[in-house]
């Protein structure tokens, strides 16, 4: 397998942006990290592609990004690393916002095409049967960065499945049967699978999946709210979604004087800012937002630029940030 620009950064403790400027001569890197990384360039054996190999003249180095939600702080994130490396082979970003809503997608997928970018990129993952028939039947190259139920896109995701079931015999053997898992609302393929993840750990250690108990929730505020609901059912673990109700639930147990992690355990699934500004800080799924961008990016140059792809599907690791909020 061909060394990549992602395995120099790993492997040198750096961003993929880092790599590129030592790559491009750029000054503004320390000159110990520049040191480091073409110590590692050398070692590894990294020869980057000829980024112009197979562009025509009738490129127009433009990419679109679609965002189902752009206030997001998880995909103002991914988007970071995505810019860098879209910088770094010189593609101008078109960003279009969805809301999550399915026409808007559709519309925004339509919009970007007849604006013939030279390729598409879908964050947080799609679902709509008619979205993912039309990226099949496009022949503009798309990637998605999250999940989706349609095995021949290519995508890059991030192992959550793996980090749940983690997560959950973590709770069962600190003796928590009951489980609330707060997601978005909207349905994603992620939140489906993770919800099905979920009842599979507490079955497999005999626990009916009934002791998960699924809620809907998308703001702070929403969150302060949600706990009572929580609170009633005598919920002894959450596992939220998003950083930010992680957030107004563990403010809600402060309004109620429930002791946290002591009488419930907390977690949330998106590493963004708001986990570590949480008094007491939130534990939490360590996503790397920015190499899903950044890696998704690259994985599109390739195929604008008939570049060989070794697979369709990039699954990236992720660790458990274990803080304040639960007991470990």
């Amino acid at each position: 397998m061909a060394i990549t620009i992602y395995d120099v950064a790993r492997e040198a403790n750096v961003s993929m942006a880092t790599v590129s400027r030592v790559l491009n001569g750029n000054p503004n890197v320390k000159p110990e990290t520049r040191r480091k990384v073409k110590d590692v360039i050398e070692r590894l054996n990294y020869k980057p592609n000829a980024v112009a190999r197979g562009l025509a003249s009738k490129k127009t180095k433009t990419v679109g990004v679609i965002i189902p939600d752009i206030s997001d702080l998880y995909y103002s994130a991914v988007l970071r690393g995505l810019e860098d490396i879209a910088e770094m082979y010189q593609y101008q970003i078109i960003i279009t916002n969805t809301d999550n809503d399915a026409k808007k997608e559709k519309n925004a997928f339509e919009t970007l095409l007849s604006n013939q970018v030279d390729g598409i990129i879908f964050l947080g993952g799609t679902d709509d049967q008619k979205i993912i028939d039309n990226i099949q039947r496009s022949n503009t190259p798309v990637v998605v960065c999250g999940y989706s139920k349609e095995t021949s896109i290519n995508r890059v995701n991030a192992n959550y499945r793996d980090a749940i079931a983690r997560i959950v015999e973590g709770f069962i053997e600190r003796g928590n049967k009951k489980i609330a898992y707060v997601q978005s609302g909207y349905h994603s393929v992620l939140e489906t699978l993770l919800a099905d993840k979920i009842c599979e750990v507490l079955e497999e250690h005999n626990i009916s999946k009934d002791n998960m108990f699924e809620f809907s929730a998308n703001t702070y505020e929403e969150g302060i709210e949600l706990f009572n609901k929580i609170h009633e059912i005598k919920a002894d673990a959450v596992i939220a979604i998003s950083d930010e109700v992680a957030g107004g639930i563990l403010h809600g147990t402060l309004d109620m004087n429930v002791k946290v992690p002591e009488e419930l355990e907390i977690i949330s699934c998106s590493n963004t800012r708001i986990a570590y500004m949480m008094r007491p800080k939130l534990s939490t799924i360590a996503v790397p937002l920015y190499d899903i961008g950044a890696v998704g990016m690259r994985l599109l140059t390739k195929i604008m630029n008939n570049e060989e792809v070794d697979e369709k599907v990039t699954m990236l690791p992720l660790k458990i940030n274990y803080a304040k909020t639960t007991r470990v």
